[in-house]
């Protein structure tokens, strides 16, 4: 531990301080030469000290943490550079989000995570059904991305039983949420707090509500769909969606962490599954709409089949203010690049193609645009995540000079 070694060392620093004071104070006369050496033996004592005792607690530390002194390092960096970062709220869900505040939570780790529940289909709505809980799956994929936990916890997580077991198709993050849920007495928004500190997320997690909602989509020959994971099954183009269960209230967390934000970051993610339904939500439209914070929507890369087909980026913003109202975009962070046509070819079969950068019709609905290089290609074209977080980064921080 070498706990005592540096105690010892911290003594001697003492006796050091102590010997030089007993020379200052020998003197009957004030003599100039033997006050310098008692002076230097009082500081040579005072650092000595300081050493001794700054080993010592490095040494503790090292016991308890389990990097030692670099994570000491990393721990002072976050309380000192992350902490004075701008308030970060982002509203969506799915992959796109998680994805969002992993790159984010290195600029600041006052971010807070509003997420959609209204998922019904795989582990979640197998759960939502059995237990009759709000979708716990983009809630747990949030918290895994802001976790600095061990990086095997996360993978613990994210852990999907196999097709031969019982538990087929279910994450174990899943089953834990579930399992939180019913230990902090049917509490969602404490499960997910608790669990919270299972993970030592940095930044906050919230549900955007508890209530027991399902997604419903009205195509435009008038047919409806019942149920998240079955909107995007239809050839037809959706008109709107509609939450439907329980009468949807926001949590108060999530309405707290919207009040004192800095900037609120709509998507990336489905636009009608993942970031509409949170708009949908009694109260959520008006309380964005109040909040000072900087509004920004990051469009998707590609079209999704069965939700945006066709769509240009001033289309998906058309749809998210037609759900709310205007005013709940200040401006749309948009890929200008194109992607290569053998990386494309890909999804010709999945329908899905790039999104068109038409900047000029957002005039018409008053939001600002910010179009640059976001692409990423690897096994599917989407939003390459360093690229995104500088572009990002870069818009927060114009928006803070210019308030400033």
């Amino acid at each position: 531990m070498k706990v005592k070694r540096w105690f010892v060392v911290s003594l001697l620093g003492v006796v050091v301080v102590a010997a030089g004071a007993v020379i200052m104070g020998l003197m009957d006369k004030p003599n100039p030469f033997v006050s310098s050496i008692g002076f230097i033996w009082i500081l040579c004592g005072m650092i000595v000290i300081v050493l001794g005792m700054s080993k010592m607690i490095v040494s503790l530390l090292t016991i308890v943490l389990p990097k030692g002194e670099r994570e000491l390092v990393n721990i002072l960096y976050q309380k000192t550079y992350l902490e004075r970062g701008p308030k970060i709220v982002t509203v969506g869900g799915g992959t796109g989000l998680s994805h969002l505040i992993f790159g984010l939570k290195e600029y600041t780790s006052n971010i807070t995570a509003v997420v959609t529940v209204a998922d019904s289909g795989g582990s979640s709505g197998r759960l939502r059904e059995e237990f009759n809980i709000v979708a716990p799956g983009d809630i747990r994929n949030c918290l895994v991305a802001l976790a600095d936990a061990p990086e095997l916890v996360g993978e613990l997580f994210q852990y999907r039983f196999s097709k031969d077991s019982e538990l087929k198709g279910h994450n174990f993050g899943n089953l834990f949420l579930t399992a939180m849920y019913h230990v902090t007495d049917c509490d969602f928004e404490r499960a997910v707090n608790e669990t919270s500190k299972v993970l030592a997320i940095r930044g906050k997690v919230v549900p955007a509500t508890v209530s027991n909602v399902h997604l419903e989509a009205e195509y435009d020959d008038g047919t409806r769909t019942h149920g998240e994971d079955k909107i995007p099954n239809s050839e037809v183009p959706i008109k709107r969606v509609y939450l439907t269960g329980e009468e949807a209230v926001p949590t108060r967390d999530a309405l707290k962490a919207i009040e004192e934000a800095d900037v609120i970051i709509l998507g990336p993610g489905s636009l009608y599954t993942s970031v509409i339904p949170n708009l949908l939500i009694n109260g959520m439209t008006d309380a964005i709409l109040k909040s000072q914070a900087f509004k920004i929507y990051v469009c998707n890369v590609m079209t999704q089949h069965g939700e945006t087909d066709n769509y240009t980026a001033s289309d998906h913003a058309r749809a998210i203010i037609e759900h709310s109202q205007p005013g709940v975009i200040d401006a749309c962070l948009i890929n200008n690049v194109e992607a290569p046509v053998d990386a494309l070819n890909r999804y010709e079969e999945e329908k899905a193609f790039p999104v068109k950068p038409d900047i000029e019709n957002f005039r018409d609905l008053n939001v600002k645009v910010e179009a640059t290089d976001l692409l990423g290609i690897t096994d599917y074209v989407r939003h390459d995540s360093q690229k995104l977080n500088k572009a990002l980064i870069k818009v927060i921080e114009n928006y803070r000079v210019i308030k400033r």
